[in-house]
């Protein structure tokens, strides 16, 4: 049985939502890696819409299970509205459906009120954090001083995980203006939420492993797109963690052999929420046609995102970085009605020529797209299910995404219904 390594290959906002849904059809087990609740998902299911930003997208369907790996920072006052929120929609949730890492270093409020002052007193350049924590949540993780999962269950422990982190973090208040961290009261927050967290709490690492050998399929779902990546995406305009396939391994416990294929979510043109570089922005009425077609607005932030041509450039770079063996190709049906469509085939650099995206932030600001145009179609392509039902341009444009990227489609997305997928490779029979 193949496991499955789902990946958004762009900025982020690419569907990963609707895609890692259905695919849990054919999946045991659902899995989080990485991030925390500042990349939301939306899935559309018979009609109604449900909003996640923490919790596995398969946690709506029912009979899987669903994981948070302790490579995620976890909110714990947020998972318990979230959970409240799709239980008011219909959907149960249990230890029996939900398990969350011992290991999981938790996102405090001391968190967020960090993350927003630092933002608002920078006045060099704005990362476009959604001001939500995880960074700093990150930054304690790797600094040795996170409370964690576990740590909740043990009085003596939390006490001193918390008396570890205000010592860091009552610096950093002093120096940002604010007032001193009330350990009291932090305490008993953290005492309060505990019950409502450690009823999922579990050695997730064992629970994976055992599902793998008892040849059950697994699924690792990431959030935000590779792109964002902290060591790989356009730094400083990054997320805290590794986005990328490989962070599924170490994100969860199973080791990188147990992975058999990745996959690639690949929106039919490009966004971008917040700021840095973006070569194949555009400013004109395309861009705005893209934008209101595509209802590009992020699903935690509000915040409207930037809208461009497809950038084959980063999708190759990012399908080579994770290790793609093929991409879900997602709302194709945006670009219908454009009389001509344009992809970006490589960046121009004070001259010369480049077929990637460079490391230095500067270089990466330089770069302006070189296009290559193709006819537009004017049949619609929503909610096609077979290649039939495809305009001839429509598959030509999809041909030549495979081909500039040199990575094949393995599915095509056509609407953000659930059933409106056609299906070319079944990344579970690998």
């Amino acid at each position: 049985m193949a496991n499955v390594v789902v990946v958004g290959a762009q900025w982020g906002d690419e569907g990963k939502g609707k895609i890692v849904d259905w695919l849990s059809e054919r999946a045991d087990v659902i899995a989080r890696f990485q991030g925390g609740h500042n990349a939301g998902h939306t899935l559309v299911i018979d009609g109604e819409v449900f909003k996640l930003s923490l919790l596995p997208s398969g946690i709506v369907r029912g009979g899987k299970l669903s994981v948070i790996g302790n490579g995620v920072v976890l909110d714990p006052w947020h998972l318990v509205k979230e959970i409240d929120q799709l239980r008011g929609q219909g959907v149960t949730i249990s230890p029996e459906t939900l398990m969350i890492a011992e290991n999981t270093p938790l996102i405090l409020p001391i968190h967020g009120e960090l993350d927003r002052a630092r933002e608002a007193q920078n006045s060099v350049a704005k990362i476009g954090t959604t001001g939500r924590g995880i960074g700093p949540a990150y930054e304690d993780k790797v600094g040795r001083r996170s409370v964690r999962v576990a740590d909740l269950a043990d009085e003596a422990t939390l006490e001193l995980r918390v008396d570890r982190a205000l010592v860091h973090h009552d610096a950093l208040r002093r120096g940002l203006g604010l007032e001193p961290v009330d350990r009291d009261a932090l305490l008993k927050e953290l005492r309060d939420i505990a019950p409502e967290v450690l009823e999922y709490a579990a050695p997730v690492w064992k629970v994976l492993n055992e599902k793998r050998k008892a040849g059950k399929r697994i699924l690792f779902e990431g959030a935000q797109g590779a792109l964002l990546d902290i060591d790989f995406g356009t730094y400083p305009f990054v997320t805290s963690s590794n986005v990328i396939a490989g962070q599924a391994a170490t994100g969860t416990g199973i080791g990188p052999g147990s992975i058999d294929f990745v996959l690639g979510i690949v929106k039919a043109y490009t966004t971008r929420v917040g700021e840095g570089p973006f070569p194949a922005e555009l400013h004109d009425a395309d861009g705005q046609r893209l934008g209101e077609r595509g209802h590009e607005f992020g699903t935690v932030t509000g915040r409207k995102r930037r809208c461009g041509w497809f950038d084959a450039v980063l999708v190759r770079q990012t399908c080579a970085t994770s290790g793609v063996k093929g991409i879900a190709l997602t709302k194709l049906d945006v670009l219908d009605g454009f009389e001509t469509l344009k992809i970006c085939v490589g960046y121009e650099l004070d001259g010369e020529r480049l077929e990637y995206l460079p490391i230095a932030a500067d270089q990466q600001a330089r770069c302006t797209p070189i296009y290559e145009e193709m006819p537009g179609w004017s049949q619609s392509t929503e909610g096609a299910r077979s290649w039939a039902e495809l305009p001839a341009e429509a598959i030509k444009y999809v041909r030549r995404v495979e081909e500039l990227i040199e990575c094949p489609v393995a599915l095509l997305s056509t609407s953000p219904e659930r059933e409106d997928t056609i299906l070319v490779t079944d990344p579970f029979s690998d």
